[in-house]
């Protein structure tokens, strides 16, 4: 495969601005003519806006074979120095710049090499294509389109979802659950401030009780040395109320997140945060029956944990050519495919931690070629 063609559909993929906030029907809608017209069976899967789309697509016969997903949403350029046009795709040296190269269209260029190539081959097991939208505000579109994915994706021997990961097998990332806390308290004048349930503290407690299950958790939680991070996080991440110093604020508002490993319970730490926010509100009541801490859920997805003897591992690592197998501090969509019964792993080129999310991100083309030649394995496998 040529990488040349890689980069040329990369360029195509970068310009369109797909950010999460805006529709992505032009990306989608491009990847759909284009795949269709090589032979692909194209299902297209709209969310129930309209404004947005996944779709899948397949090749050849219609058992076994290989899977290959990535997300066509990328992150925001406001408030970032960028020193180029973030949607025209640049080169200096060895470097590809644009915002996506990296997470993820690097990946879903190669895709679509993939693709032509696989049209113009006799497929003895098909190729399965997925492209979703909102994996960069939780994962959201994937668990979206699962219901209808489930049907149509068979069997396939593996699922390789590509965020960035240095072409370096990735069994393993945490689950996460986000939450807002809504603190109802007592408004009343400042100068009789001890004479109401003030909102902001019923948060500031409920913050120290939040940092409290963090404590737990390192200290009694399950260890997974993969991980920099090796224990379940509490983190929270905004918190605001209050209207006027000289007021006693009725309302104040906490959003937070847990980050788990496999082998802690999410449900145990949700009970845990649900217990939390009723020691900081009951003692309250009897002078404001009204005080309240209500736990709102914003979004989940599951975490990924493949077993360490997974035939998936060495099919993988025998498609990227590595013999390293790790575990990310980043979630993707893996696990949802993964809760699908799919065989799941992620590899794709380009490198998170330097790259990911950033002003002026970049991808070094070695990593696209590393890429292309993993997918030329694919291709050999499902056509011999």
């Amino acid at each position: 495969m040529q990488t040349a063609q890689t980069v040329e559909h990369l360029e195509r993929l970068v310009g369109f601005d797909s950010v999460s906030a805006n529709s992505n029907l032009g990306i989608a809608g491009f990847i759909e003519y284009y795949l269709h017209d090589l032979g692909f069976r194209v299902t297209r899967l709209p969310d129930v806006t309209g404004q947005k789309a996944g779709l899948y697509a397949e090749i050849g016969p219609n058992e076994g074979g290989v899977l290959l997903s990535g997300h066509t949403d990328v992150v925001p350029v406001e408030g970032q120095e960028w020193t180029r046009d973030p949607f025209r795709l640049s080169r200096e040296g060895v470097r590809l710049y644009g915002r996506g190269t990296t997470d993820m269209k690097g990946y879903l260029a190669s895709m679509l090499n993939l693709a032509g190539a696989a049209a113009r081959r006799e497929l003895h097991e098909p190729l399965k294509l997925v492209f979703s939208y909102d994996e960069e505000i939780g994962c959201v579109g994937i668990q979206q389109m699962a219901d209808a994915l489930a049907p149509r994706l068979g069997n396939p021997r593996a699922c390789i979802v590509g965020e960035p990961t240095g072409m370096r097998v990735a069994t393993g990332h945490k689950g996460k659950s986000a939450w807002r806390a809504l603190c109802h308290g007592q408004a009343g004048h400042s100068a009789l401030a001890p004479n109401f349930i003030n909102a902001l503290h019923l948060a500031g407690d409920f913050m120290a009780e939040l940092r409290e299950i963090q404590r737990w958790l390192y200290e009694n939680g399950a260890r997974d040395p993969a991980y920099d991070i090796d224990y379940s996080t509490v983190h929270v991440g905004m918190m605001s109320g209050g209207t006027a110093l000289n007021m006693v604020p009725e309302r104040s508002e906490l959003t937070f997140e847990c980050r788990y490993l496999a082998a802690d319970s999410a449900d145990d730490i949700g009970a845990m945060i649900q217990d939390a926010a009723a020691r900081v509100a009951e003692p309250c009541r009897p002078a404001f029956p009204g005080a309240a801490i209500e736990l709102e859920p914003l979004n989940a997805y599951p975490g990924l944990d493949v077993p360490e003897d997974a035939e998936i591992i060495s099919f993988a690592q025998d498609l990227a050519q590595t013999d390293q197998a790790i575990k990310v501090a980043f979630g993707t969509e893996a696990g949802v495919f993964d809760q699908l019964g799919l065989p799941t792993l992620v590899c794709g080129p380009g490198d998170m931690a330097g790259q990911g999310h950033k002003a002026d991100e970049f991808i070094e083309i070695s990593q696209l070629e590393a890429c292309d030649r993993m997918m030329g394995r694919v291709l050999d496998r499902i056509s011999r």
